[in-house]
């Protein structure tokens, strides 16, 4: 875990011997399940700790994300970067969402409970929860790692987001014909492109953080139907 501990105190986080344990004990947990169930194709230790842990935590290292906010991670698969932030920030009040139930239980069941962790966890499709009242513009941060377009992306995480809060979509460096094509989306979603952090990781890796800044109410038609959003990008 050395490379973690190196990689967060540059970005100001420093992790104490009880974090680092519980990180160890999930990334023990996520690879012994994954024997069972497809949760990540990483499954050398180091590049686990590099690609999932130093990636994931690079979140609150380069935004300023508020004591006691809420934060919904949308799409989070084995549950990241959602539980290294909750292990690293346990102030957060986290919700995480995935469309896959399994993925779900397996936070519940096998993550949060063994390692004395509370979070939301909601199995269903984010264009569903985003219209029902209790979620709709509820959240200070939306994020998600999640590998779809852009635009897409958008339509799917910015209906979460309270005005005053913030969208921030981890990317590749691969960013620039994307966030080009996406301008139109966060207009109409009622958001502004406001910053954009470029990082390497341990490894060398480029990744990026476009954080978009919610300065308006999404128009109620937002999100649309799953179908729509994939073959119709804003």
């Amino acid at each position: 875990m050395d490379i973690l501990i190196e990689y967060c105190r540059n970005l100001n986080i420093d992790l104490n011997n009880k974090q680092l344990s519980k990180l160890s004990a999930y990334m023990e947990i996520v690879l012994e399940w994954n024997e069972k169930m497809n949760l990540t194709s990483i499954t050398d230790r180091e590049e686990f700790i590099v690609k999932h842990f130093c990636d994931s935590l690079s979140l609150p290292g380069y935004l300023d994300i508020p004591k006691d906010a809420s934060v919904i991670d949308i799409g989070t698969g084995a549950g990241f970067p959602a539980i290294p932030l909750l292990i690293a920030r346990p102030d957060l009040k986290i919700t995480m969402l995935d469309s896959l139930n399994k993925r779900m239980m397996f936070i519940k069941e096998q993550v949060l409970s063994p390692l004395d962790l509370d979070a939301e966890v909601i199995h269903g499709r984010a264009e569903d929860f985003s219209k029902m009242p209790q979620y709709r513009q509820k959240f200070d941060v939306a994020v998600s790692r999640a590998v779809a377009n852009l635009s897409a992306l958008c339509e799917y995480c910015i209906p979460f987001v309270k005005v005053g809060g913030v969208f921030a979509s981890m990317k590749s460096l691969n960013y620039s014909e994307e966030a080009a094509d996406a301008d139109n989306a966060i207009t109409l979603l009622g958001g502004i492109l406001s910053d954009v952090y470029e990082y390497n990781l341990p490894d060398n890796s480029g990744r990026s953080i476009l954080v978009i800044d919610k300065i308006s109410d999404t128009p109620n038609k937002y999100p649309r139907k799953g179908v729509k959003i994939k073959k119709n990008p804003l």
